[in-house]
């Protein structure tokens, strides 16, 4: 898309994310969000689609190859153009690097060695490991708050707390752009974020009402569910 009307047009029909948390479910469905995000060139939803892939929450998961993740990520920046959207990839990086060291911490392994991470606070982070947040209070805040919350076992609380942060930083870098191409990749990471937060919400909902259906029958052993098995 080159037509700055186009994009002023496309950022527009975007109802309002900023309410992230308050509401049940994202301001629009991903279906109706695809049919906005088809007025994007084919190179722009390229990029678009390379910045989602590599942010997704659901691509990475513990077990993944640190080294694989690092070689995916400088593969993938060399085929972003715009500065912006440079940063916000490097921030998230460095952010789940953070968040990898303090687990690898909590389970009471020692300071890691060789490439385990990604960005500028990983040889910090090993020379400052005894530190509660290793010396990164400047630099990142957050990171106090995410231990403690780690500490307490309190996962939905860190999960919230985590994206609370990568919304925040994206409202940063949404302050200079509001009607171009790196206004519509923020918007669609923020609904991502939203949309992520509404899944956890409901997981967690869920699993609430399973243990306390647990617990309810306990207290009734001799309790025979109609149509279950005796």
């Amino acid at each position: 898309m080159s037509d700055p009307d186009l994009y002023t047009a496309l950022v527009a029909s975007l109802p309002s994310s900023e309410r992230l948390f308050f509401a049940k479910q994202p301001p629009l469905s991903r279906l109706r969000l695809n049919k906005r995000l088809a007025a994007l060139s084919s190179d722009d939803a390229r990029t678009l689609a390379l910045v989602e892939r590599l942010l997704s929450w659901a691509e990475y998961g513990m077990a993944d190859d640190i080294g694989v993740v690092i070689a995916r990520t400088r593969i993938a920046l060399r085929d972003i153009a715009q500065p912006t959207l440079r940063a916000i990839v490097k921030e998230r990086m460095e952010l789940r690097t953070a968040i990898a060291a303090l687990r690898m911490r909590q389970r009471g392994d020692s300071a890691p060695t060789g490439i385990w991470g990604y960005g500028r606070w990983t040889k910090h982070i090993v020379g400052n490991w005894a530190d509660p947040t290793f010396r990164l209070d400047a630099s990142m805040p957050w990171l106090r708050q995410a231990q403690v919350l780690m500490a307490r076992k309190d996962p939905l609380e860190l999960e919230r707390h985590i994206l609370d942060v990568t919304f925040q930083q994206l409202q940063r870098h949404a302050a200079r752009h509001q009607f171009d191409f790196e206004a519509v990749v923020i918007y669609v990471l923020k609904w991502n974020i939203f949309d992520r937060w509404a899944q956890s919400n409901s997981e967690a909902a869920a699993r609430r009402f399973s243990d306390l259906s647990l617990d309810a029958l306990r207290d009734f052993p001799d309790l025979i569910l109609e149509g279950g098995a005796q």
